[in-house]
């Protein structure tokens, strides 16, 4: 598939001006694409539930994993953002394995932006038989966001502040809230951030989706 691009073992590779123009273009279009279909996906089955923004992150069917490669588009959304993929990351049923949650826009439909603040409440009673936790990634790089602070995940491990009802706040953004900066995860003026909510030996409330996992709400 490269030869034709001039990418041949053993030869050099000298692209003329013309194709040089081409597979620049070539790159920006499909760093684009990439972005989009990781961003917005559009698969059947994807949200978590109907009243958030909430995606499965990896669509992989455990009980026949040799399907997911045939899947292009959910394949390469989950690969643009991941490195590995199996069966217990993607799990149908309680048991050991991890779950995971990706979110892109806040409540509003509108893109994680790390000039903004946000809250995102974590209602009591997560199904989880371990622990949760929320990490933040930086868009264009798909990695840890690379804060000053080098805080990039909040978990139910660390010694968060909680709320009366027993939900935990999460924020996101450039400043610490007063008296929750043990809940808050710094972001960056001018790079916009997407999230993983991860479940840890998740249990039924999970798969049957009866727990609610709000939105990011821009505060």
């Amino acid at each position: 598939m490269l030869r034709p691009l001039g990418l041949e073992k053993g030869k050099p590779f000298k692209p003329d001006a013309w194709q040089t123009t081409i597979l620049d273009d070539a790159v920006m279009v499909g760093e684009a694409m990439a972005k989009a279909n990781s961003a917005d996906r559009r698969f059947a089955g994807v949200k978590y539930r109907s009243d958030a923004h909430w995606d499965l992150a990896l669509q992989l069917d455990p009980d026949d994993p040799g399907g997911f490669w045939n899947l292009l588009d959910e394949r390469a959304a989950w690969f643009y953002e991941a490195v590995g993929a199996g069966p217990a990351m993607a799990p149908k049923r309680p048991g050991p394995s991890s779950a995971y949650l990706g979110a892109y826009k806040d409540t509003a439909g509108k893109w994680l932006d790390g000039g903004s603040s946000y809250r995102l409440r974590v209602p009591p009673n997560p199904p989880i038989k371990l622990f949760w936790s929320v990490t933040v990634y930086d868009v264009d790089a798909r990695a840890l966001i690379l804060n000053e602070q080098k805080i990039a995940d909040r978990s139910s491990r660390m010694d968060l502040r909680k709320n009366g009802d027993g939900s935990v706040d999460i924020y996101c953004g450039p400043k610490a809230p007063a008296g929750f900066e043990n809940n808050w995860i710094p972001t960056i003026r001018g790079n916009n951030w997407f999230a993983y909510f991860r479940f840890y030996q998740p249990t039924e409330a999970y798969f049957d989706r009866s727990w609610p996992l709000p939105d990011f709400e821009q505060i």
